[in-house]
């Protein structure tokens, strides 16, 4: 089951306007504080966007890759306390596939949109401005947008043959695995 849903997830960045049932939201929080963290300290926290207004200003996070954000039904916004864990990253890096790989298992769509680490205009990160949108506590550090919605395109899973086995090792680096 999880093969296929893993072979099937592709990035979704167009979406039908139709909201996303209040049962499936439930679901898709639910999902993302199961997600495994570092020694369990559980540094993330989630915001939960569904105001227009709101995924519009969000969607002007950065000038490329987040502008169809404004079209998703849901905007989940990964976070996380730095202070909690010296790996927040990587935790926070988790909780958004799993809210991705969640999404693919309800039949809705998704895409990450890359915050932390990028710019917003001027001398402003993107961080900055979603972080200003959300009045967010300046001990949280955002990671991640997650766009969510019933996908308005179709996209084939990537043929197996396209996978790019030359990148994995045997024992030792330069030893193919298959």
């Amino acid at each position: 089951m999880f093969m296929s849903l893993i072979r099937k997830r592709r990035s979704i960045r167009r979406f039908l306007d139709k909201p996303v049932e209040p049962e499936k939201l439930d679901l898709l929080v639910e999902a993302a504080l199961r997600a495994p963290s570092s020694k369990g300290c559980r540094p993330w926290h989630f915001v939960v966007v569904t105001e227009r207004g709101k995924l519009a200003r969000l969607a002007q996070a950065k000038p490329h890759g987040s502008a169809f954000l404004k079209d998703a039904a849901v905007g989940i916004v990964v976070c996380a306390d730095a202070s909690k864990s010296d790996v927040w990253v990587e935790d926070a890096s988790i909780a958004t596939v799993v809210i991705q790989l969640a999404a693919e298992s309800l039949g809705l769509g998704s895409c990450w949109i890359q915050i932390r680490e990028r710019m917003h205009a001027g001398q402003q990160t993107a961080e900055a401005h979603t972080a200003e949108a959300l009045g967010l506590p300046a001990a949280l550090k955002v990671e991640a947008i997650v766009a969510v919605g019933y996908a308005d395109e179709s996209k084939a899973p990537h043929a197996r043959e396209s996978l790019p086995d030359a990148q994995v090792h045997a024992e030792f680096y330069g030893t193919p695995y298959r």
